[in-house]
């Protein structure tokens, strides 16, 4: 039987992360399959966004990075062409916090 507190947990395991939404490390090498030394190495590539930093020692990355990232990944994309979408990733980001400010 389903009451009001079982709805939300469907929605919530149901629904996408929004653009809002942080990932952490463990989470980020589980969506995307990668090591922690991988995703680190990525971005020393140019081919993985800049972790964002949540405080002095936490660090995330924004959950519709990781899937832009990830779907691109596998639509089979050159590395040249991730590099790209990272800068515009990136560029998105600084933007966005323009906006805010």
């Amino acid at each position: 039987m389903f009451n009001a507190n079982s709805v939300t947990v469907l929605r919530t395991i149901n629904t996408p992360p929004g653009p809002s939404t942080i990932l952490r490390l463990p989470a980020v090498k589980s969506e995307s399959g990668y090591s922690r030394s991988t995703i680190y190495l990525r971005i020393a590539q140019g081919l993985w966004t800049k972790q964002v930093s949540l405080g002095p020692r936490c660090v995330g990355w924004p959950a519709h990075e990781v899937a832009a990232l990830n779907a691109t990944r596998i639509a089979g994309k050159t590395d040249n062409e991730i590099r790209e979408l990272v800068v515009k990733l990136e560029a998105a980001r600084k933007t966005a916090a323009g906006v805010r400010a």
